[in-house]
């Protein structure tokens, strides 16, 4: 059995990885811009089964739907085994 307390924890482990990550993105994107780099971005917006997705490049927006689609098959996964794992049913 899983301790709740755990799962809490990694939830707000994950939600600071993830605000980190967002900094050091935008930092190195100034620090790109600023030596005449070029920055790219993309990414994929889900409304119900609907993806809207974008990006400065074709490329980009191949790369945001693949890493879409992999997160979804994670999350149904998930959503299929964590009752199973937890005790749930």
């Amino acid at each position: 059995m899983v301790e709740w307390s755990h799962v809490v924890m990694l939830g707000f482990a994950l939600i600071f990885l993830g605000v980190l990550l967002v900094f050091a993105g935008f930092f190195f994107a100034v620090l790109g811009k600023a030596e005449g780099g070029r920055v790219e971005g993309g990414g994929v917006i889900l409304i119900g089964p609907i993806p809207i997705i974008f990006g400065t490049s074709t490329t980009l927006a191949i790369v945001a739907s693949i890493l879409a689609i992999i997160m979804i098959v994670l999350m149904l996964i998930l959503m299929f085994l964590a009752p199973r794992i937890w005790g749930g049913g």
